[in-house]
């Protein structure tokens, strides 16, 4: 009989982002619309579809092995989950999300204690009720169903506790940022039974060492180029490598093939300044997986 692990794929925001990285880590999820119960190209996974908001929960009671949800939705649920990796990335970018407390610009409230007495809306009530009673900061907190920056701007509520990335959604809804109550991002966590059973952690070992190895190649390239024997030491000293360079002779030729991988935010600056040092027919090339014993 074939091991099975029980994966959650977060819907809703994070679903394509999601699916795109298993696929760069070797996994093909195929989703249907009528269906909340993905096909996976791993006889040994099963797949569902669950929101984010719930997914701690069900991996914490065993419904679920393994899945990914944001640390704002472990702490609202207070889960007691194994966590294995952090993964930041989102729907837009690869940086954290942030819960902020915001107020329309002509509000009087100018800090996180002027919230005494207020209301503030959310749709992440246990942690914003939490955090303003550890600061002995009386608040009335409202679950917000959506649409949560038209509620303070219609004068319904005080204040409220949005999720953002850029804070450009808030600014466009004439709000100000007040403070941030935290930074969250995606984890890959495990129920702690099912990491305790040696298939299964070695298993999840696998998924989150290539998940990640996923999430760095996406900042990588590679560049593969022509160098002439005599220009190779200035050729060497401009790429900024992983580690050293490949170098490989070319077949019956004065010259050397050369290979690395670096930052794709300098490849613009690199490029041009390896052709100057003698370097030819340099092809560039996007990255799947970059995996480090680190990843281990």
């Amino acid at each position: 009989m074939t091991k099975l692990l029980k994966l959650g794929i977060p819907k809703g925001s994070l679903e394509n982002a999601t699916i795109e990285l298993f696929q760069k880590a070797g996994w093909k999820i195929s989703v249907s619309s009528r269906n909340y119960f993905p096909v996976i190209n791993d006889e040994e996974i099963s797949c569902s579809l669950v929101r984010a908001q719930e997914m701690a929960r069900y991996i914490e009671n065993g419904v679920l092995d393994l899945g990914l949800t944001g640390l704002d939705w472990i702490l609202e649920n207070d889960a007691d989950v194994q966590v294995i990796s952090d993964l930041v990335y989102s729907k837009v970018s690869t940086r954290k999300a942030r819960w902020v407390l915001a107020v329309p610009e002509d509000s009087d409230i100018i800090s996180v204690e002027d919230c005494a007495g207020k209301t503030i809306s959310t749709e992440l009530v246990n942690f914003t009720k939490k955090y303003f009673k550890e600061r002995n900061i009386p608040v009335q907190v409202e679950f917000s169903w959506g649409a949560t920056e038209a509620k303070v701007v219609e004068g319904l509520v005080d204040a409220i506790v949005e999720v953002t990335e850029t804070g450009s959604t808030i600014k466009a809804h004439g709000l100000k940022i007040i403070a941030t109550l935290l930074e969250t991002n995606t984890k890959l966590v495990a129920n702690r039974k099912s990491y305790g059973d040696e298939w299964k952690r070695t298993k999840i070992a696998q998924i989150a060492m290539l998940l990640r190895g996923a999430l760095s190649a996406e900042k990588m390239i590679g560049l593969k180029m022509n160098v002439p024997k005599d220009g190779l030491d200035k050729v060497v000293e401009i790429i900024p490598s992983l580690t050293s360079p490949t170098i490989s002779q070319l077949y019956n030729s004065d010259w050397l093939s050369v290979e690395t991988v670096i930052d794709e935010s300098i490849a613009r600056e690199v490029i041009p300044c390896l052709i100057e040092a003698g370097a030819d027919g340099i092809i560039e090339y996007p990255l799947n997986k970059v995996v480090n014993k680190g990843d281990m």
